[in-house]
């Protein structure tokens, strides 16, 4: 049960409701959310405030990934069963008290507390907020559901864009000391902890924005001159319907999870260490980087948009060329790019930004054609509640990828004196993690019919009726 101000029945839209005032709401909450994407920028700081290594920071994000796979899974019933409104509100709650909680953590030196905070709590905030306005944006557009995912995937890709310049703006606010055009300068552990109450607060705000602007389709609804009985035939594509539990039980479950937690594995490892990873490839013979604070958060910045742009560009290419080709691209010529950023990214700083933008627009694109691969598998019946069971490989890579970065980094020497050279191994590693996904993709065949609904519904739209997560 909800509050009434809250129930779904409140945020049905009445008749003539345009529904592209829809997708503003579900950006203000993914915008918000995709903060977890600008951790690098003060990860460095944290490091030095807590006096500890890059892994046991680097457990902050992975916690926060953890809990949002975890959530999603666990709560989508709950947000389908409510409404977004409720799970909006609900995850802006989390969201914030997160980042409360952290700066408490912060301003007392108990790592555990930011680890509760951020990770715990914040990441409880961060998957259900994920799921809600997805599922809702789906319902609106079934004529597009590849357009509709990706506009709110894209928030979440692109909160980064925000959320990296502006952290080093307000801990050059917060610490008189700290000039983010300086490759040498620190904030101090004081300034991160006001940055995390200031982002709470904002973040909460922008939030209810969009909890309180949402609004659901009313039964029966369906766009004007769009026949749910079209689709598109294609190889790979099925008519018919599978329900989350026989899909659990498909070889094609398993392989489409190994093949999103490879692609994940090695895009979140660049990721959560983008700032300090730019400043350590150009690092000179006299430990300086040619590269400034402030450069290094434009990077962050940067690889948020590509990451945002993947997301439409690659799931659109993929409507062309199909599911299983798109994931050859992902992983096939990803392969190649980390050996050449492994190998020469240390050469040109235009070369390694070309690389490290491709990669992650790959990783992006990943993620915004898992949904429309799920229902090609599996049809629309319950891809909702199927898609919420694979993000718990998205869990899972957010923990592997930064630790096998993280890990070696830590082998290789200290944050602040590492080199282009020291990041090599992990790069390579991830060369062969993402082999193993190219080789998962290849195995994908049609599901077998024995795993078919023997009565597929096909007088309405399956996803606004049996979408659970």
């Amino acid at each position: 049960m909800v509050p009434s101000f809250l129930a779904r029945d409140r945020i049905v839209a009445g008749a003539g409701y345009s529904r592209w005032l829809v997708p503003p709401a579900a950006l203000s909450v993914h915008l918000c959310i995709g903060q977890v994407y600008a951790t690098s920028v003060y990860k460095t700081a944290l490091v030095q405030h807590f006096d500890t290594s890059l892994t046991r920071i680097g457990f902050i994000f992975s916690i926060a990934i953890v809990m949002l796979g975890l959530s999603a899974a666990v709560c989508g019933t709950w947000v389908d069963r409510n409404g977004p409104r409720a799970a909006m509100f609900t995850a802006a709650c989390f969201w914030a008290t997160g980042f409360m909680v952290a700066a408490v953590g912060i301003g007392t030196d108990q790592l555990w507390l930011v680890y509760l905070g951020y990770g715990v709590i914040g990441g409880i905030g961060l998957g259900i907020g994920y799921i809600s306005p997805v599922s809702t944006l789906i319902k609106w557009f079934p004529d597009r559901p590849g357009l509709a995912t990706g506009m709110a995937i894209m928030g979440f890709g692109g909160g980064a864009l925000i959320a990296g310049p502006l952290s080093a703006r307000l801990m050059g606010l917060y610490d008189g000391a700290y000039d983010s055009t300086d490759p040498g300068s620190v904030a101090s552990g004081h300034a991160v902890m006001l940055l995390f109450v200031t982002l709470g607060i904002v973040y909460f705000a922008f939030m209810m924005f969009g909890a309180f602007t949402i609004r659901v389709p009313a039964e029966g609804w369906q766009p004007a001159g769009w026949d749910p009985s079209q689709v598109a035939e294609k190889k790979l594509v099925t008519t018919a319907s599978v329900s989350a539990a026989s899909a659990i039980r498909t070889p094609q479950f398993y392989l489409l999870w190994l093949v999103l937690f490879c692609n994940v594995t090695a895009g979140i490892g660049i990721l959560e260490q983008a700032s300090p990873m730019i400043q350590d490839f150009f690092r000179g013979d006299d430990g300086v980087s040619s590269v400034s604070a402030a450069a290094a958060g434009g990077f962050v910045g940067l690889l948020s948009l590509a990451n945002m742009a993947g997301r439409f560009v690659w799931s659109s290419t993929s409507d062309v060329i199909g599911r299983k080709a798109i994931y050859v691209v992902y992983l096939g010529l990803g392969m190649v790019l980390y050996a050449l950023l492994a190998l020469t990214g240390s050469t040109a700083v235009a070369l390694f930004v070309l690389l490290t933008t491709v990669i992650i627009s790959f990783y992006g694109g990943g993620f915004a054609t898992v949904p429309a691969y799920l229902r090609d598998l599996f049809g629309t019946f319950q891809v909702g509640a199927i898609h919420g069971r694979l993000l718990i490989a998205w869990s899972a890579a957010g923990v592997v990828g930064p630790l096998i970065v993280n890990g070696f980094l830590d082998a290789q020497g200290t944050p602040g004196e590492l080199t282009a050279a020291d990041y090599r191994p992990a790069l390579l590693t991830m060369v062969g993690v993402l082999a193993v996904g190219f080789v998962a993709n290849l195995l994908i065949r049609e599901v077998d019919p024995r795993f078919h609904e023997p009565e597929p519904d096909t007088e309405s739209d399956p996803e606004m009726e049996r979408s659970s997560v």
